[in-house]
C-alpha cells in the first residue's frame, strides 16, 4: 500500500497533467487557427477589387492548399522514412471519407466568399459564426442529442447579438438578403466541417488528413467552377498570389491546426474556441478596409463573444465539480 502511494499517485498526477497540457495545445491551435481564418474577408475584399471572380479566388485557393499540404505530407514521410521509426498507428478510415468531409470545406469558401462579395466583410464573418446554433441543430437532428438549457439560452444571445452585430437597427446599412443566404448555407457548412474533422479520420496522421479534406475540397471546387484560369493566362498574371495567401491562411493554417486540436479538446470546445475568428475579421474589417463597425455593432460583437466564453467557463466549472 505504502508502494502505491509513493509510485502509483504521482504517475496518475502525470497522466492528469500531460491529459491537460494537450487539451491547453490544442485549445491554443484551435484558436490560433481560426484567428487566421478571420483573416480571409478582408484578403478576399482586395482579390475582389482586383477583377478576379468567385470561380478563380475559391479555385486557386484551393489548388494551392492541396499543393501545399500534399508536399508537406511528402516531406514528412520522407523524414520518416530516414529516421525508420516503428509503431505507426493502424489506419482505419477509408481516404474517400476523409475527402468527402473536406467537400465541406470547399463549399464554406464558395458561400462565404459569396457572401463577402454582397455584404460588408464585418457582416458576413457574422453570418458566418451562425454556426454555433447550427452546430446545436444538427446534433439535435442528426444526432438525436437534446440541447441542454445552456446551450439554448447560448443560441439565444447569438442571436440578439446578431441582431445587433449585423447592423440591423442601423437606417445607413442595406443589407442584400441573396448576401445573407449565402452566409447562412456557409455557417451550416463550417459546422458540418468542424463536426466531421472532429470525427473522420483521427487515425491518419495530421498531415494526411488534411490534405485528403483539402482535396476533396479542390474536386467539388472545380466541378462548380472548373478551373478555366489555367488556360487563359489569369493564374499566372498574378492570381498565384492571392491563391498561396489565401490557402496559407484559409486552406492551409485552420484544417491542420483543427485536425490536431479538436481530437485534443473535442467538438464542443473547439467550436467555441473557433469564434476567435469573429474578433478578428471585425477589426480587420473596421481598420484595413475602412467600413463603418458603430458601438452598436461592436456590442453585438460583445454580447456573441461573452455567450461564448461564459458557456466555456461553465462548461470546464461543471467537469471540475464532477472530477472533485
Amino acid at each position: 500500500m505504502e508502494g502505491v502511494s509513493e509510485g502509483g499517485y504521482p504517475f496518475l498526477c502525470d497522466i492528469v497533467m500531460n491529459e491537460r497540457r494537450n487539451k491547453i495545445t490544442g485549445g491554443l491551435l484551435v484558436f490560433v487557427g481560426a484567428a487566421s481564418f478571420g483573416l480571409l474577408s478582408t484578403i478576399v475584399k482586395f482579390a475582389y477589387a482586383q477583377g478576379y471572380t468567385l470561380g478563380e479566388i475559391t479555385g486557386t485557393q484551393s489548388f494551392s492548399g492541396m499543393v501545399i499540404l500534399w508536399l508537406f505530407y511528402l516531406v514528412s514521410l520522407r523524414r520518416k522514412s530516414k529516421e525508420n521509426s516503428t509503431g505507426d498507428i493502424i489506419q482505419r478510415t477509408g481516404w474517400w471519407k476523409v475527402s468527402l468531409a473536406g467537400t465541406f470545406t470547399g463549399l464554406v469558401g464558395i458561400f462565404y466568399y459569396q457572401s463577402v462579395k454582397l455584404l460588408p466583410a464585418s457582416v458576413a464573418i457574422i453570418l458566418l459564426m451562425q454556426y454555433l446554433w447550427i452546430s446545436i441543430l444538427i446534433e439535435a437532428i442528426v444526432f438525436r442529442k437534446k440541447p441542454t438549457k445552456k446551450q439554448l439560452l447560448l443560441a439565444g444571445i447569438i442571436f440578439i447579438g446578431t441582431l445587433l452585430a449585423g447592423g440591423l437597427f442601423n437606417e445607413e446599412i442595406v443589407l442584400n438578403l441573396e448576401g445573407l443566404a449565402y452566409g447562412f448555407l456557409a455557417a451550416t457548412c463550417y459546422a458540418l466541417f468542424l463536426m466531421t474533422s472532429g470525427r473522420i479520420g483521427n487515425d491518419l496522421p495530421a498531415l494526411k488528413k488534411s490534405a485528403l479534406m483539402i482535396t476533396g475540397a479542390c474536386i467539388i471546387t472545380w466541378v462548380i467552377f472548373p478551373p478555366l484560369f489555367f488556360f487563359n493566362g489569369v493564374y499566372g498574371g498574378g492570381l498565384y498570389l492571392w491563391g498561396v495567401s489565401l490557402a496559407l491562411l484559409g486552406t492551409v493554417i485552420p484544417p491542420l491546426l483543427f485536425s490536431i486540436g479538436m481530437p485534443r479538446v473535442g467538438v464542443s470546445i473547439g467550436a467555441i474556441l473557433s469564434s476567435a475568428e469573429l474578433p478578428v475579421a471585425t477589426l480587420s474589417s473596421a481598420f484595413i478596409l475602412g467600413e463603418s463597425v458603430d458601438m452598436v455593432r461592436w456590442s453585438g460583437v460583445l454580447l456573441i463573444l461573452l455567450a461564448v466564453v461564459a458557456t466555456n467557463i461553465t462548461f470546464r466549472h461543471s467537469r471540475r465539480t464532477l472530477a472533485s
